[in-house]
């Protein structure tokens, strides 16, 4: 069932059922109430990632408190998606579309890897998780992407599932098109690797290209930026190994 986008969506971190009230924070009820100016009675659509989306009516307790009435479920919750995105940080404003897009594009897990070139020592998940749920509210999606803690690049490689296809976007790769390498893998679950801006050192590269379970691809002919480059290569490997 698709989305309904002619009303509003909110991310609620609650257990949501039929005749149950919520509040949203602080921060959603000065949203819903002063930005929005929805009025008593007026009805949006809420998710939790958990329990489906639901049709909510809005009630106002207080001047500046917001309540919200589950009427009934709309959209059940769907399986969550089972691709796992890897990333190097960027600096925080690119970070954040690089999140944004990559949950549109159907990532179910949001893993940093530290590599020797990262720019970004450190990286705030709790925002990096608030960026993927108000991603999900603009597009509709009810799974939320898992926001996990940063990993040194070999502790990811040494703890990778080997029945997990892992990708990584090479830009030495030997051919410019990566759609005959894609479709040539098999069913099974599948994580992508993105680098840094200043790619992945040899010795790193040698790593992923010694460990059985790696899959080297190209981008194109041309240098990415490590953001473009994401939405590159979710959107390729969706359409050809993923869920499209």
């Amino acid at each position: 069932m698709r989305a309904n986008y002619r009303m509003q969506r909110l991310f609620i971190d609650a257990p949501l059922s039929r005749g149950g009230t919520v509040a949203p924070d602080k921060a959603q009820s000065n949203y819903l109430l002063n930005v929005l100016r929805l009025a008593e009675g007026a009805e949006l659509l809420v998710f939790n990632g958990r329990d489906g989306e639901w049709r909510a009516v809005l009630r106002q307790p207080g001047k500046k408190q917001a309540a919200l009435e589950l009427a009934e479920q709309v959209r059940p919750q769907p399986a969550p998606s089972d691709l796992a995105y890897c990333f190097a940080p960027l600096k925080s404003g690119r970070l954040d579309y690089m999140v944004q897009k990559a949950v549109e594009m159907g990532a179910g897990v949001l893993q940093p890897v530290m590599t020797h070139h990262t720019q970004v020592p450190k990286i705030n998940i709790e925002r990096m998780a608030a960026n993927a749920a108000e991603a999900a509210e603009q597009c509709g999606i009810l799974s939320i992407p898992e926001s996990r803690a940063p990993l040194k690049f070999d502790r990811l490689l040494a703890g990778w599932d080997p029945d997990r296809r892992l990708i990584f976007c090479d830009e030495n790769a030997e051919t410019n098109n990566p759609l005959a390498i894609l479709q040539s893998l098999g069913q099974g679950p599948l994580g992508v690797l993105i680098g840094p801006e200043g790619g992945f050192s040899d010795a790193e590269r040698d790593q992923l290209r010694a460990r059985p379970f790696v899959t080297a691809i190209p981008l194109g002919p041309r240098i990415l930026r490590a953001d473009t480059a994401a939405v590159a290569a979710l959107a390729v490997i969706q359409a050809t190994a993923g869920d499209w």
